[in-house]
Parts: structure tokens; sequence; C-alpha cells
């Protein structure tokens, strides 16, 4: 196996840092889907003991980012286009009730929580920069979810949005226009802020649709 260099943790690092890196090269396609992950040469990239990446790899096994098969190890899951249409119905459904509770007297602090992403997202595909683009989407929508202030939604959501990024893998954005992109979220943070329910409704389901158009043309 092809073992991504990462850079070793002291030995009082937890599990859960360990997960960290792993979900975050599991998302950006650094480790690739149907990749095998073996506990020994992660052990020795990271510079622990092979118990906390075994916890670590058990956690993303329960977030659905890796599977086991007995007998043969542990593997990151491949997408299939059905996949990419149920996650986005998924976090259409999600992120919908979401928007529904921050409609719902939360419209002030979702449009305060909606800017840094509008703004590095902008700056990003001024520069050409798909990946930025692309983390700066993924730093809206999880802004969007916290702003709903409801902690299940926000676990609901992380693995949805580490998917999606998985989706997109090494193309990381299906916009050939970045700038049409960054409107987009541009858009739907100004209906929030202008107490536009429908148009915010109309925005995101769109939003979500058009997603899953780009997704299934590439």
């Amino acid at each position: 196996m092809s073992v991504v260099d990462f850079e070793p943790v002291n030995q009082q690092s937890t599990a859960e840092m360990i997960a960290d890196r792993l979900r975050s090269a599991i998302m950006r396609g650094a480790i690739a889907p149907g990749a095998q992950l073996g506990e020994a040469d992660l052990a020795a990239s990271f510079g622990v003991s092979r118990g906390p990446v075994r916890e670590a790899m058990q956690r993303l096994v329960q977030e659905g980012l890796l599977f086991s098969i007995r007998h043969r190890g542990i593997f990151v899951i491949e997408l299939t286009t059905e996949d990419v249409v149920d996650i986005y119905r998924a976090r259409s459904a999600l992120e919908g009730g979401a928007l529904e509770l921050i409609l719902d007297g939360r419209r002030e602090i979702a449009y305060a929580a909606l800017q840094p992403g509008v703004e590095v997202m902008l700056e990003r595909a001024a520069a050409g920069d798909a990946t930025g683009v692309s983390d700066a989407d993924q730093a809206f929508h999880e802004a969007l979810v916290g702003a709903a202030e409801s902690p299940r939604l926000v676990r609901a959501a992380r693995t949805l949005l580490i998917e999606t990024r998985m989706c997109l893998g090494a193309l990381q954005t299906t916009y050939a226009d970045l700038g049409e992109q960054a409107r987009e979220h541009v858009d739907l943070r100004e209906a929030i802020g202008a107490g536009s329910p429908d148009r915010a409704r109309a925005l995101l389901v769109e939003h979500m649709n058009d997603a899953v158009r780009r997704l299934r043309g590439r």
C-alpha cells in the first residue's frame, strides 16, 4: 500500500487527532477511494503505536468513511453515482432543516457566520484557486448548519460534507467558472440576511440539485 507521508505526532496525541488527519486526507483525495489502510504502515508514518491508529480507524468505520472486510482489512469507501445522489438528498433535507431553524429567529447569527466563507470563496475564485474555493464552500455549509445551533445536525452534517468533497475528488470543483460557485453562496447568504425565506429555500434546493447535475455530468 502506498502511504501518504504524514508528519509524525508525539506519543501523547490522541486517536482523535489521528482520525482528524486521516479524515482530511480521505476528504482531499490524498488517500484514494478503495485504498486499503494498514495499521503498521500508518503507525510508522504517524510515529505512534498501533493502538491509537486502530482506534482512529474504527472511528472512521463508524462514521462510514472506512469499511472493514473480514480477513482482508480496512478500506476507504468508494462512492457511486447513486451514492452521490443520496448524499445530496440527505444534505438537502439536513441543511433545509437547518435553514428553517435559522429563519425562525437566527437570521442575524447565520448572516454573520456565513461572511468568512463567502469572503474567502470570492477571494480564492478571483485567484483561480479551485481547491481554496472548495475549502471555503465546505466552511460555508458547516457554518450554515452550525448557525442552526443544533449539535445533532452538526454531527450528522460532518460526514455528509466530507463525502461531498470525496465526490469531487481530484476535480476539486465541478464549476468551470469559480466566480459562479462563489456567487451562488453570496446569493444564499443575502437571501437569509434580507429575510426572504422563500428565496433562501429555493436557492438552497437549486444549489443541491445543480451539484448533482454537475457531478453526474462528470
